[in-house]
């Protein structure tokens, strides 16, 4: 069975794996025996967070800002310098932005899908040349795009811009899952609730009311989303392509889930 899960050493790029769930899957994949580039904007970031998990094994910061199409060109650009062939490329990064429908700023909408589907898309297309160099039909090659229950969902704050773009995540993935096949695969995890940047000011003001509504009564934890990244990573998922893969509790299930009081229908 430990085989069947190995990623061991697989190379493995992670975006927007300085804090989150993209800190959690990169400290998990270099536990586990991959070689693991941690990407974000902040150089400082990328250091200090590759300096503490190459205590645990290889990891290397590559610091860009993938926001811009030119941000994309250098990191793959820096990647391959090292690497000419990736095994997996895990497309984390992301941001969001939540506003009542008549009041969604356009700078908000723009700047959200640059990094959560502009990104994903531009960085795939650089690095598809290190992915099939490295991906074969019996052993793929494997990209894993972070989705979102709330893309499965009605999500309970007004994120228009982040919920469109996990969204459309999902469905690209399923068009890249069919080009790329048979030497490379592509899937979505989809998470629920976890702590991180964007969700610190919710949970701390609700954390208790979107666990109650979670089918499984708890805010996610780290291994919840390690786990599904290895299978998919590992010859266990080897055979899994196109496939969105919620890891969100049976949040994504619920018919009503919690809803802040500042977005509430007062008045219905």
């Amino acid at each position: 069975m430990s085989d069947l899960f190995s990623v061991l050493d697989k190379t493995v790029l992670v975006t927007g794996g300085t804090h989150g769930i993209g800190r959690a899957i990169a400290g998990g994949l270099v536990a586990a025996g991959a070689r693991v580039y941690v990407n974000s904007r902040s150089a400082g970031e990328c250091a200090s967070v590759a300096e503490e998990l190459s205590a645990k094994g290889f990891c290397v910061g590559l610091p860009a800002d993938i926001a811009t199409e030119d941000g994309c060109v250098q990191l793959a650009a820096d990647l391959t310098a090292r690497e000419p062939a990736l095994n997996v490329l895990v497309n984390n990064a992301g941001s969001a932005w939540a506003a009542p429908v008549g009041e969604f700023p356009a700078e908000a909408w723009d700047s959200v899908l640059a990094v959560s589907l502009r990104a994903p898309m531009l960085l795939t297309r650089e690095l598809v040349p290190a992915l099939t160099a490295a991906g074969t039909p019996e052993d793929p090659a494997r990209i894993v795009n972070i989705g979102s229950a709330d893309a499965l969902r009605v999500p309970e704050f007004p994120t228009y811009s982040a919920a469109a773009s996990k969204a459309a995540i999902h469905h690209i993935t399923r068009m890249v899952a069919q080009e790329l096949a048979p030497s490379v695969t592509a899937n979505v995890i989809a998470p629920g609730t976890f702590p991180s940047r964007m969700t610190a000011d919710a949970l701390a003001a609700f954390g208790d009311e979107i666990a109650a509504c979670t089918p499984l009564r708890r805010i996610g934890r780290e291994d919840d989303l390690v786990g599904a990244v290895q299978f998919l990573c590992s010859r266990a998922g080897s055979y899994v392509t196109g496939a969105v893969l919620p890891v969100d509790g049976g949040l994504a299930t619920c018919r009503l889930g919690f809803v802040p009081p500042e977005y509430a229908d007062t008045e219905g």
